[in-house]
């Protein structure tokens, strides 16, 4: 009985010791480090348009209401490609025909059928922003009567953001060096690098009301894309 209460007593120890030893060596394994967080601006001019067109038309038949308005999209879409738009740029995004009715007066129980509204509405990929305004007055001219939205994009989105990313990086070292000079040490190799995650495309938006015969002036400004950037590096002391 004796000999196996020590060989127990024995059992029970080592994993205890095994433990001490596996803290000891993760407590010596860690190294100061340094994190600090960087922010980049670039700005960004607009070279794309996305433009909405619409033509609506009224008539007392469904029927009549809409040979009127093909008639009349017709004649934009001519136009636009007469501008030097093409098939592949322009695309129906809404067409709809709903019926108006009189107001109910107390001699009507139902409501009455007065006439019938078309609505068709086309969007127009403009890669030439130089010539969005000529193409907004022919549109106008030619029987568009309703311009919904006018969206503005860059192709140079990705090379405006990466400029940006470089600026952040270089902030956020710059901070860790000084944060390592302030501890009296220096900064060492870089461990992890990241960005934020999520960022959503710039975009250039622009709701407009034009009226026909007047010149149509254009301004899309720019626009600035901001990054966020977090670093950590190694402190040597």
């Amino acid at each position: 009985m004796r000999i196996v209460a020590v060989l127990l007593g024995i059992a029970i120890a080592y994993p205890l010791q095994a433990q001490e030893t596996g803290t000891a060596d993760r407590m010596s394994a860690r190294v100061p480090t340094i994190t600090a967080t960087g922010h980049g601006e670039a700005r960004i001019t607009p070279d794309r348009a996305t433009l909405s067109i619409g033509v609506q038309t009224k008539a007392a038949t469904a029927a009549q209401a809409s040979a009127e308005n093909a008639q009349k999209q017709r004649a934009v879409v001519d136009a636009l490609k007469s501008l030097g738009i093409t098939d592949q740029q322009i695309s129906t995004v809404e067409y709809s025909v709903y019926p108006e009715s009189a107001p109910v007066n107390n001699t009507e129980r139902t409501p009455r059928i007065i006439g019938y509204t078309v609505s068709n509405t086309v969007r127009v990929d403009v890669e030439k922003i130089d010539r969005l305004g000529a193409i907004i007055d022919a549109a106008l001219g030619h029987g568009a009567n309703a311009i919904n939205s006018l969206d503005f994009s860059s192709s140079n989105e990705d090379d405006a953001r990466r400029a940006a990313l470089a600026i952040a990086v270089q902030r956020a070292r710059g901070d860790a060096e000084a944060m390592a000079r302030g501890a009296g040490g220096r900064l060492g190799d870089l461990i992890e690098l990241t960005s934020q995650s999520g960022a959503q495309p710039i975009a250039f938006r622009a709701r407009m009301s034009l009226a026909a015969g007047e010149s149509t002036p254009i301004s899309p400004g720019s626009e600035t894309v901001a990054v966020e950037v977090s670093g950590v590096w190694r402190y040597t002391p």
